[in-house]
């Protein structure tokens, strides 16, 4: 009888919005709702990955409803390749706006973008973004 080999778990991949964790344990729990984000920077990267993960109804769900589209096109082709956050302002549990400045990268560019954040019955949400560079 041959001995069995352990089997190698292998490491979860990190979460799309670029943090160390693992999705499930990161933004999937905002995603599905079990969590609100607790912070503008915390929603932005959460943002970021429902857009990785073409999850329409999250993006609508934390959009204001006084800037909120009444559906997105997201474009099954696009590839996103990686979140940078490079500036927040404010958007902690102390402040009712926030800003987070960011360049998300995908497949043959970038996005670089202020992104406007305010509190709506204690949750935040997107408010608007200015395009930079």
């Amino acid at each position: 009888m041959t001995p069995k080999r352990p089997r190698l778990q292998r490491a979860a991949a990190s979460c799309p919005c670029g943090l160390p964790e693992p999705y499930e344990r990161c933004c999937a729990r905002f995603h599905r709702g079990e969590a609100a984000a607790p912070t503008a920077e915390t929603l932005m990267r959460s943002r970021y990955s429902a857009f990785v993960k073409r999850d329409e109804p999250y993006l609508l769900r934390t959009w204001h409803p006084r800037t909120r589209p009444p559906r997105l096109d997201l474009d099954p082709a696009m590839r996103w390749t990686g979140l940078e956050i490079l500036a927040t302002a404010d958007g902690s549990a102390f402040h009712t706006t926030g800003t987070v400045t960011f360049r998300a990268s995908f497949r043959g560019g970038s996005l670089h973008e202020r992104s406007r954040f305010e509190r709506v019955e204690g949750a935040w949400v997107y408010l608007d973004g200015e395009f930079l560079d």
